[in-house]
C-alpha cells in the first residue's frame, strides 16, 4: 500500500484543500466540492485539515489523501497533529497519510509516539519540517515522507520567511527521502522550480483554495496601479 500511495503523488501536484478559518468557505461540504475540483483540474493528491472535513471528501475522491488536525495550544507551539487522538481521528476519517509537526519543539506527545501511532492505525507518516535535523530524526524514527512545510514558520528558521526553501529540498533529497515541497509555493513556476530543486510532488494551498488572500493579492496590484496612475496626473 505504501509503495502505490507514494508512486501515485510521485511527480503529482498536491492541493491542500484550508479555507480561511471561520470564512464563508469553512464548511465541510465547501471542501469537498473544492476537493473534487482540484482532482478534476489534475491534482494527484490532498491535504486536508480536519477530520470532519476528511470525512466529507474522502467519499468523493479517490486519491490519497494527506490528513491534519490543527490546534492551538497554550503550552506547546506545535498545532498540526499533536494528540494521539488526532491521529486516530485522522485515520478513522480515512487519511491514507497523516502528517505531523516534525519539531523538535515543546508538546504534549513526542513525535516517535506520534508515528508510532500512525503505523498502528495503518497509515503513511508525512513528517511536516522547518530543518534538515526535522528530517533525519523524522526519517529516523520511520516517516515516509518529509515536507518543507515549516520551514520560516518556527523560531529558529524565522529568516527563511520569503520564498520556497530550495536548499532544504535539496538538502531533503540528498537523504534519499521522498520530499514534498511545501510552503510559500504560490505561483507554477515555483513549483516547477520546486520539481527541478529534488522535490518529488508538490502541495499548493493559499494559492488554490484561499479565495479571500489571492483576491487580496489581486485588490493590492490594481490599488497600486491606480495610485500611482493618480500620481502622474
Amino acid at each position: 500500500m505504501s509503495m502505490t500511495v507514494l508512486e501515485t503523488l510521485r511527480g503529482g501536484l498536491v492541493v491542500s484543500c484550508q479555507p480561511v478559518d471561520d470564512g464563508p468557505m469553512d464548511h465541510p461540504e465547501i471542501v469537498a466540492a473544492m476537493a473534487a475540483a482540484a482532482v478534476a483540474g489534475g491534482a494527484a493528491g490532498l491535504r486536508i485539515e480536519g477530520a470532519e472535513n476528511l470525512a466529507a471528501v474522502r467519499p468523493r475522491v479517490s486519491v490519497p489523501v494527506i490528513g491534519i488536525l490543527k490546534r492551538d495550544l497554550d503550552d506547546s507551539p506545535v498545532r498540526i497533529t499533536p494528540f494521539l487522538a488526532d491521529v486516530q481521528a485522522l485515520a478513522d476519517a480515512g487519511a491514507d497519510i497523516i502528517a505531523y509537526d516534525a519539531t523538535d519543539r515543546p508538546r504534549p506527545e513526542s513525535t516517535a509516539a506520534i508515528l508510532a501511532a500512525i503505523h498502528a492505525a495503518g497509515k503513511l507518516a508525512m513528517a511536516d519540517c522547518s530543518n534538515l535535523e526535522d528530517g533525519k530524526r523524522a526519517l529516523k524514527e520511520g516517516a515516509a515522507i518529509l515536507g518543507t512545510t515549516l520551514s520560516g514558520y518556527t523560531e529558529q528558521t524565522a529568516g527563511r520567511s520569503e520564498g520556497v526553501d530550495y536548499d532544504l529540498i535539496r538538502a531533503f533529497h540528498d537523504l534519499g527521502a521522498f520530499v514534498m515541497a511545501e510552503g510559500r509555493v504560490n505561483t507554477p513556476e515555483l513549483a516547477g522550480s520546486a520539481m527541478a530543486a529534488g522535490a518529488d510532488a508538490v502541495t499548493v494551498g493559499t494559492a488554490l483554495t484561499r479565495l479571500e488572500h489571492v483576491t487580496g493579492w489581486f485588490h493590492d496590484a490594481v490599488a497600486q496601479a491606480v495610485a500611482r496612475t493618480v500620481e502622474t496626473q
